[in-house]
């Protein structure tokens, strides 16, 4: 389990100095994920998947010596979506050597504006919280509670069925649902705030 031991913003402010290698260790445990599940919905390749992060990076690492994160001027979020399909899009557009920069900076520009690629990114962004925050879950609640979860709320299945097959009651399996949703939707709330 990666624990996030930095507020968001410290993490920032610590990615200006391109020697904290922890710095940079921990954004990739943070944001690789994202980074990557974005690009494979975007169609990219698993090769391509691993090329965008490495271009994401690298833009960041030259951007954030100057950056100042101002909450006022925007999300986080926002401006990591714009650098991670600019990367995905240029990523693309590399598979046709005939076109140009302007070209594809034109094309990115219009394609972070696309409605799809938002819905794209917000799917991602939702599942990675999601997967983050089943991470810690996963360490706080028991098997039996789990596994009903996963099976009753996750796989639909009968919650009778369930009780019968982990020697619970029908309530403890409706419990475990609701305990576990509670405490997802708390965790999910929590990792947003710390985006800023």
């Amino acid at each position: 389990m990666v624990v996030h031991t930095q507020t968001h913003t410290t993490l920032l402010t610590r990615l200006a100095d391109s020697r904290d290698r922890a710095a940079w260790d921990e954004f990739c445990a943070r944001y690789g994920e994202l980074i990557r599940g974005f690009s494979r919905r975007y169609g990219l390749q698993p090769a391509d998947v691993e090329d965008v992060q490495q271009d994401v990076l690298l833009s960041l690492s030259k951007a954030m010596p100057s950056f100042t994160y101002d909450p006022a001027k925007g999300k986080f979020r926002s401006y990591l979506k714009t650098v991670v399909i600019h990367a995905a899009q240029k990523r693309m557009l590399q598979k046709h050597p005939g076109a140009r920069l302007d070209e594809v900076e034109s094309t990115t520009r219009a394609e972070a504006s696309d409605v799809r690629v938002d819905e794209k990114w917000e799917a991602e962004w939702r599942q990675y919280h999601l997967r983050l925050a089943m991470r810690t879950v996963r360490a706080e609640f028991n098997e039996s509670d789990l596994e009903a979860f996963d099976r009753y709320a996750v796989g639909g299945e009968d919650a009778r069925r369930i009780a019968e097959d982990l020697g619970l009651s029908v309530d403890q399996v409706y419990q475990a649902k609701s305990r576990i949703t509670r405490r997802l939707a708390a965790l999910v709330a929590e990792q947003v705030a710390d985006e800023g």
